[in-house]
This record gives C-alpha cells, structure tokens and sequence, in this order.
C-alpha cells in the first residue's frame, strides 16, 4: 500500500510540474514554445488556459490527497522517520569489542643460593 501511493504522489508530482510550466506566463513561457498562439483554434478563443488550470487544480487536489493518506499510514505504523533511522543504526553498529583484562604475571621468586 505504501508503494502504491509513494507512486501516486510522484506522477501526480511529475504532471503537476508539467501543467504548471505549460500555462502561458505574461512572456510566454514553455507554453508559448510549444504552439502558443496555435493552441487558440484548438482550444477556443482562450486558448488551452481553462483546460490546464483545470488540470492544474485537479492535479495539485490528489497530490494533496496523496499526501495526507502517505501520513496517515505512517501514523497508523506508530512510526516516525527518526525512530525508523534511530532503529537502523543501532541495529547495524556492531558493539565495540573490549578485551578482557589479562593479568600481569607474577615473577617467580628467585631461588636462594644454598650456602657451602
């Protein structure tokens, strides 16, 4: 499900930033590039400039919709980004190695001469 609508949100995000850069500005825009002033006869008189602010609307409500069903399954897993980062980390630092203590050795006590 997760998947799912990640990949909802990046088509709804990728036609957002088209229709979006498609609309003609005051100076033209990638609109104008792409057949400005032809679009009017096959728009209508207005051209295609109700048609993607329309879409534009459209388009900017599922990735706003998209966006609050991804926090709600968050929610819903009782997890943040942090504990899932915290999580991970802890898991794959191995813990450090400390060696045990070896003890010094004990000198052997020197062996008294015998006397003669």
């Amino acid at each position: 499900m997760n998947g799912l609508a990640l990949t909802l949100l990046i088509v709804f995000g990728v036609l957002l930033i088209g229709t979006i850069l498609l609309q003609p500005g005051t100076k033209g825009g990638l609109g104008a590039s792409f057949g400005g002033g032809g679009a009017n006869s096959a728009f209508g008189a207005q051209g295609a400039t109700p048609f993607l602010s329309k879409t534009t609307y459209w388009l900017a409500g599922g990735f706003l919709a998209t966006t609050l069903v991804i926090e709600v399954l968050i929610i819903r897993q009782s997890r943040s980004v942090l504990d899932k980062t915290i999580d991970k980390a802890v898991a794959t630092a191995p813990a450090p190695v400390v060696p045990a203590p070896v003890p010094a050795p004990v000198p052997a006590p020197a062996p008294i001469p015998a006397k003669k």
